[in-house]
């Protein structure tokens, strides 16, 4: 028996309540959370932005330590730290044949299992996301565990699992931002920290985080902006007068609302790159006229998973850590148990802080 955050119905609140989960069978592990991040994804899963079968236990950014393997398993052990990997790429379909391993057509096949059941009334729970991660211990399938890279602590971990691998791969993987560009991040939350972070990292010389709140400029700042403009009907007007009157070279949009994609790409300059990562709801409707597409000359991309490959990716941003490069701390603003979560929701709906992260 263990204690979850389950989503009883689209729109209903969390309800954190005992479990119970299956021994691990065959190609299946165990895994105990150290910590899990509270993602915009899981408010998505929540209001019905996103849709996956309920009830289920939500969360999808997770690490944790393996308590026991089902047979087969053998690329973790008992003991090992381990980092979720909520879209594991089946390996056979058409985009992981192409390499492109963040758009497999089954990565989700997993939400629709049975994943635990209520230990009050011994209803059927989903698993959210595949991997569960609101809870004590999840058991997930073995695709959905990587190994944590050394020198990284569980709890740091769990950010990686999406909030890192999303905001690095935004930038160097779909925005493609070169050493010396500008770029402008839209949306400080911790997807936005971390695209910030890569884009320092990436050597930008301008990095203009943008946000509806004031009280975001430190974090943005200490995450590597060097200019902060707080989101208005001017936002991109500012952002050009910041660039010598052309846009930036790269616009990261990480909100999914059509009026920010719009300014996204309005900030961009002409044969820029305006990467969108936020998710936005099918009412969500962003409109371009045919002549401004051809005179401009901008790249408009979609961005899934940040365009990330984790078993590839992970090292590359464990030595980013290693190396002080990179600062996984610096994007948690807020540190709770299972019962905070519903307070997090609300912080995010409001735009206040970085990431809340669930401490077990």
């Amino acid at each position: 028996m263990v204690r979850a955050a389950v989503l009883p119905a689209v729109g209903a609140p969390l309800e954190i309540t005992d479990i119970e989960l299956p021994e691990p069978g065959p190609g299946r592990v165990r895994v105990a959370l150290a910590a899990a991040g509270v993602c915009h994804s899981d408010l998505s899963l929540s209001n019905g932005t996103m849709r996956v079968p309920v009830p289920a236990v939500l969360g999808h950014e997770g690490a944790g330590t393996v308590v026991a393997v089902g047979e087969g398993v053998t690329h973790v052990a008992p003991g090992d730290g381990v980092v979720l990997n909520w879209a594991p790429s089946c390996g056979s379909c058409h985009a992981c044949a192409l390499g492109e391993v963040w758009l497999c057509a089954n990565a989700l096949n997993g939400a629709g299992a049975v994943h635990a059941r209520r230990t009050d009334d011994g209803s059927e729970l989903h698993p959210g996301l595949n991997v569960a991660a609101f809870a004590e211990e999840t058991v997930v399938p073995a695709g959905c565990v990587l190994p944590v890279p050394d020198g990284i602590p569980l709890t740091d971990a769990a950010l990686l699992g999406c909030a890192v691998l999303t905001g690095y791969g935004a930038v160097h993987h779909s925005a493609r931002l070169r050493e010396g560009e500008t770029v402008a991040v839209f949306g400080a939350g911790g997807v936005g920290l971390a695209a910030l972070q890569a884009a320092r990292i990436a050597g930008a010389s301008r990095i203009v985080a943008v946000d509806v709140s004031p009280q975001k400029e430190e974090l943005a700042r200490r995450a590597g902006a060097t200019d902060y403009v707080v989101a208005s009907e001017n936002t991109a007007r500012e952002i050009r007068a910041l660039t010598d009157k052309q846009g930036v070279d790269a616009a990261i949009e990480c909100v999914g609302r059509a009026a920010t994609i719009r300014t996204a790409w309005e900030s961009t300059r002409r044969g820029g790159r305006t990467t969108v990562v936020g998710i936005g709801g099918k009412d969500q409707q962003v409109t371009f006229n045919a002549l401004e597409l051809f005179h401009w000359g901008r790249t408009l991309s979609g961005c899934v998973y940040g365009n990330a490959d984790p078993a590839r990716d992970l090292p590359v941003l464990a030595a980013h850590v290693r190396e002080g490069r990179l600062d996984l701390g610096a994007l948690v603003t807020e540190r709770i148990t299972l019962d905070g979560i519903p307070a997090a929701f609300d912080n995010m709906i409001a735009g206040k802080g970085g990431r809340a992260l669930v401490v077990f």
